[in-house]
Order: C-alpha cells, then structure tokens, then sequence
C-alpha cells in the first residue's frame, strides 16, 4: 500500500505556490497539511485560484505556526532570500523542496554578485541536489533538499546537456534566444508593459545580464570537458504562461543532424514530459501550457 506523503506549502497565493497546489490537491498519494501565506491568514485558498476544488485543504496560515517536523515535505514558493532564512532555520526537521533561486547556485559569491544579496547559509548549499530530474534523477533519489531549476535554465539545459555530454556540439558559440510569457515575473510584473490601448508589445530584456546565466553556466560547465560561452537573449511574450528556447549551435567536425537526432532520442527515451518531434510537426505555447512537458524540435543547414 503506497504511503501518503504530507505536504507543506509556502508561499501559497504567488503563480507558482497556486498552480503548485493545484497539482498537488490532485494527486492520490499527497495529503496538503498546511498551506503558508503572510498576507491573507484564514483565507481559503480557492478564493485565489478556482481551479483548485479541494474541499478538505487547510486554510491559509502564517509561517510561523508550521511545525516542520510534522511534516514530510515542506515545498517552499517563496521568493529568494525568504527561502533562505527559512531553510536555516529549519535544515534537518523535514525534507524541503525550495522554488526559489537561494540553493540552486554552488557558489555563496556567484549568488551574491547576481542577487545583490549575501547569502545567510552558505555552508547549506551543498545540502541542496540541482533538481533537474532529467539529467540529475539519481542524484534526487538519495537526497532529502532539493533545489528546483529557473525556468529559462530548464528549457535550455534539456536539449544542450545531452549534446555537450557526447561531445557532439561546439562549446564555444552557442546563442540563446529565448522567450517567456509574463508569469514568469511573478504577479508584481505590470501588465502595462505589454498592453497599451488595445496593442501587444513584445521586448527583450538583460541581454547577457540575466541572473539565469550564471545558473545556465554552472550546469553546462559541470558536464563539458571545454570551456562553454553562450550568448542569452530573454524576451517577454504579451501571453501569461509558457516558454520557447531557440538554440543554435555548431556541430563538431564530422557530426550529422543524424547523430544529434539519435543523441537526444536515446538519451530521454525513459524520459516522461520530455518529447522530440518531427520538423514538420508545428512547435508552439499550446502544446505545453498547463502540462510538465518539454518539446524539443531539430532544425539543420
């Protein structure tokens, strides 16, 4: 008989603590124990999103009344900087599953140079796995703090870790051109970037400067026997959710499409959310909003 795991939930009310618990109510083996919010205490969730139509989910609670070790797992939706102090607190009362940006990075000063912030624990990073469970699921099994990805570094170390893995891409020019819908900034993003008098807009933004390079670049360089150097592109999309990388790499000497093609076919062949299709077939928002699933499309010339 599977055991019920009991779940915590900070940061409940923001994008990704709502579509957390979202997916989380659904699942037959997750019993929601405490469901953490600052700013609306005894609220119903269901009030902030009403897809969620659990009946039997907590109200909302401050943080200070959680007892971790009560707990299985405490998933943390919080914003960076929160997480951390949370989590020095708290190491080692419970298993804890961080969103937020304070334990994905190896280096205390890595994270300080691109936060603007010193890190409170830095001695607990290592405590944290890259939770990646595509490239890092071994790794995941056996460790009770996870880190979970950005989400500009998930669409772009899916396709390029394989490759640079098998020696089959050049290293040192790899450009990024990436492009997100506006939930990504989280629900302070003004809607007026994007909107004005009944026109969509579009932009790009921190070219070579966004606090997800440093990630992309750790995760890359961990694999890669060469130096990597990319250049990153984000822009903004004038639609709330979903994601598209376009990476264009140099194929080492005497490597076809073909090999890149049978690279990747094998290498997520167990994989369940990650899908390679046809270059026939349209890649497109719709085919992955509101899903886990990651697409990738092939192009050569």
């Amino acid at each position: 008989m599977r055991k019920t795991i009991t779940v915590a939930v900070l940061g409940s009310t923001g994008y990704v603590g709502l579509e957390l618990i979202y997916i989380l109510s659904r699942h037959p083996g997750i019993e929601i124990i405490f469901l953490g919010s600052e700013n609306f205490p005894n609220k119903d969730i269901k009030e902030f999103d009403k897809r969620i139509t659990n009946d039997t989910l907590p109200k909302l609670d401050l943080y200070k009344n959680i007892d971790p070790t009560n707990i299985d797992v405490v998933f943390l939706a919080l914003p960076h900087i929160v997480s951390q102090n949370f989590v020095k607190k708290n190491i080692n009362k419970t298993n804890i599953i961080d969103l937020s940006a304070d334990f994905r990075l190896d280096d205390s000063e890595v994270y300080r140079n691109n936060y603007n912030s010193k890190h409170v624990c830095p001695y607990l990073l290592n405590n944290f796995i890259y939770g990646l469970p595509e490239i890092n699921f071994g790794l995941i099994r056996n460790c009770n703090n996870i880190a979970v990805p950005g989400c500009y570094p998930t669409s772009i170390l899916l396709p390029l870790v394989p490759l640079l893995k098998a020696k089959l891409i050049n290293s040192y020019n790899i450009i990024i051109d990436s492009k997100s819908g506006y939930s990504g900034a989280g629900k302070k993003f003004d809607e007026r970037n994007i909107s004005k008098d009944g026109m969509l807009n579009f932009y790009n933004y921190n070219t070579n400067e966004h606090r997800h390079i440093c990630e992309i670049h750790q995760e890359l360089s961990k694999i890669s026997d060469t130096e990597v150097k990319f250049s990153f592109n984000p822009h903004i999309l004038p639609i709330f959710r979903g994601m598209m990388s376009t990476i264009y790499c140099d194929l080492n000497k005497d490597i076809s499409s073909y090999d890149i093609n049978e690279c990747l076919t094998k290498f997520y062949s167990n994989a369940s959310f990650v899908k390679l299709i046809d270059k026939q077939e349209r890649n497109d928002f719709f085919k992955v909003q509101n899903t886990n699933n990651c697409f990738i499309k092939l192009f050569d010339h």
